[in-house]
């Protein structure tokens, strides 16, 4: 049986954070997310001892070493409040990405339209 490994430096943290994070935001759920984890932010030790229970689906992310470590971290305050400000962080990023793209598209559907008018 795999024991929680409890023990994770500071750099492996904010890897398996920023991993979470980015996945979170690239699937354009980065508000619910946000709401979720504030909502349940005074139970943060029980909602990582749930992450147990949900280890089979978790595996679309993680490898099974990063899963435990994840519910680990997840049982200290400033890590949740780092995991926050990365899910903020890409969010933006992305939205402005996808905005980007959006506006790029319009214009050149735009010049398609003119084109064909000539």
């Amino acid at each position: 049986m795999n024991y929680p490994i409890t023990e994770v430096s500071e750099e492996d943290a904010h890897k398996i954070m920023e991993k979470v994070a980015d996945f979170i935001a690239k699937r354009r759920m980065g508000t619910p997310a946000l709401v979720f984890i504030e909502s349940v932010r005074p139970l943060n030790f029980i909602a990582s001892q749930l992450l147990y229970f949900l280890a089979p689906f978790a595996e679309l992310i993680f490898n099974s070493t990063e899963y435990q470590q994840f519910a680990a971290l997840l049982e200290d305050k400033k890590n949740v409040e780092y995991l926050l400000d990365k899910i903020d962080e890409y969010d933006v990023k992305y939205r402005k990405k996808w905005k980007k793209e959006k506006k790029e598209l319009k214009q050149k559907k735009k010049r398609k339209k003119e084109l064909k008018k000539k």
